[in-house]
């Protein structure tokens, strides 16, 4: 890992590990534009229940759609339409900055970083009109739940913690720039999966001040991202974490939402 040290909020893992090339894996979905945005979408075309994914820094990775897919049809019991939308307009950080190991890529990073138009906040304030024009061509989806990883899992819990939210249910997976403070204002179900590479006292002092139905749990041996552009597949064990992961996700959601 190079030394970057954390930036704007993020810890220090998310800025150094870079994520990983999958080729292997052939996506289930398709993409549509939805709400002025490339959207990835996968799920039954009747779903009942919708999921807005927020993907991390990295965009479409073969891993998040695969975990996109998963989440779809994952239960056989409560099946999902699930929507990725592009907020980045086709530039997501660049691979070739990670890891930042030049004083090049540590500005670059820096500067992705501090775009107001990657700003979680930013990305919150435009949720609303998004969902709205995904219900439009959607119109059996009765309700919806959200899923961020990384820097997505600080939309995630900025959004739950809004007085306006329009999601029923919520997901934060190896969240960045997680804070404690945001975990006392979130009024819907709400479960948080961290890698051993998030500060662990932010991690348990977050879950002790959730006041709503949670499920917090740590993946200990898993680094910053495994459930989506950093999970290496090839690695058995990350394998089983990955689709464990999912499937605590899936459980947390068919008892709860």
């Amino acid at each position: 890992m190079s030394t970057m040290p954390a930036s704007h909020g993020h810890n220090e893992a998310c800025c150094n590990i870079p994520p990983i090339v999958s080729d292997d894996y052939v996506a289930k979905g398709l993409y549509e534009e939805l709400g002025n945005y490339k959207s990835y979408v996968t799920g039954p075309a009747d779903a009942k229940k919708g999921i807005i994914v927020i993907y991390d820094i990295f965009g479409y990775f073969h891993q998040t759609l695969q975990g996109a897919d998963i989440l779809a049809t994952g239960n056989i019991n409560q099946q999902h339409k699930v929507f990725i939308p592009d907020w980045f307009k086709g530039k997501p950080c660049p691979i070739e900055w990670m890891p930042p190991d030049t004083e090049e890529k540590q500005k670059n990073l820096g500067g992705f970083f501090s775009d107001p138009e990657h700003a979680p906040q930013t990305i919150v304030s435009k949720l609303p009109q998004y969902v709205k024009s995904v219900l439009a061509l959607n119109p059996s989806i009765e309700s919806w739940a959200l899923l961020g990883y990384c820097w997505g899992g600080k939309v995630a819990s900025l959004m739950e913690s809004d007085e306006s939210s329009i999601f029923q249910i919520a997901a934060a997976c190896h969240p960045a720039m997680l804070d404690p403070a945001e975990a006392n204002s979130i009024k819907v179900p709400f479960i948080l999966l961290a890698s051993g590479e998030e500060p662990a006292d932010k991690v348990a002092e977050f879950g002790n001040k959730l006041k709503v139905r949670h499920h917090v749990e740590t993946f200990g041996d898993q680094v910053h991202g495994w459930m989506a552009a950093r999970g290496d597949l090839t690695n058995p064990r990350v394998k089983e974490e990955y689709a464990r992961g999912y499937q605590t996700v899936l459980d947390f959601f068919s008892k709860n939402w």
